[in-house]
């Protein structure tokens, strides 16, 4: 995922030299052994320690799965790690000197990707009482404490809205809990509008909990697609929807 001045890009120069190779003596066009193709896949080819096969990560692990997210969101994350608006020392090392037009590169390349999702778990040490507690704040909120539902803003089978809203369902355990954690926190910021916080912040580590352990165990719905709209007016402002 990084720039490499071994690697050129793929339009450029270099380009316009191999394709003038190509033509003058077809003969050398060959690559020499041990040539590494200068592909996106192949740029992107660190991506998948962490994130699985082409970023499709399971429900075992940490990592959120990349293929499928919107491309919106998935550029304004690797932005947000850039500009210090995330925090992960790994990701920001690999994208700190990134520009846009290369971050939206990535960020489209991994939206394009169709893979299929794996089962969610069957188990769970999640207490009855805490799964209810979870399907209640995604499908209710709680108006109480000014807490909209998660299906507001993420869609009613909750794979996401674009242009940069993500998916929901589909995510570790895990890797929810930690996010809506660092919300609470203030450990995790978007762009003004920043809705997440106005509503992380309202949250308590047992309304995090039982979220994230509802969330994990829902399987994905045959179209996991983004919708094109939220299902109807979004609560309050929020950048996601404003790319």
């Amino acid at each position: 995922m990084k720039n490499n001045p071994r690697f050129p890009r793929r339009v450029g120069m270099a380009a316009l030299f191999a394709a003038c190779a190509l033509t003058v003596a077809p003969g050398l066009a060959a690559p020499p052994p041990g040539h590494v193709p200068d592909t996106i896949e192949q740029r992107v080819a660190a991506c998948i320690a962490c994130h699985g096969r082409e970023g499709s990560s399971t429900e075992a692990g940490y990592f959120p799965r990349l293929s499928g997210k919107p491309a919106a969101y998935l550029f304004n994350q690797l932005q947000s790690f850039r500009d210090g608006r995330r925090l992960n020392s790994d990701m920001t090392h690999m994208v700190r000197h990134m520009s846009d037009a290369y971050l939206h590169e990535i960020a489209d390349y991994f939206a394009s990707i169709e893979l299929p999702y794996p089962a969610p778990p069957t188990t769970t040490d999640a207490t009855p009482e805490m799964l209810a507690r979870g399907k209640a704040l995604v499908f209710e909120g709680d108006p109480g404490r000014d807490i909209p539902a998660c299906v507001r803003c993420h869609g009613e089978a909750l794979t996401g809205v674009l242009p940069g809203i993500p998916a929901l369902v589909g995510l570790p355990r895990l890797y929810l809990s930690s996010q809506l954690g660092a919300w609470l926190t203030n450990d995790r910021h978007a762009l003004e509008p920043d809705c997440m916080t106005k509503v992380g912040r309202k949250l308590t580590a047992a309304d995090i909990n039982a979220v994230a352990s509802w969330l994990a165990m829902q399987p994905v719905p045959a179209n996991p697609k983004p919708i094109a709209a939220p299902p109807s007016p979004v609560p309050m402002g929020c950048s996601a929807l404003n790319n």
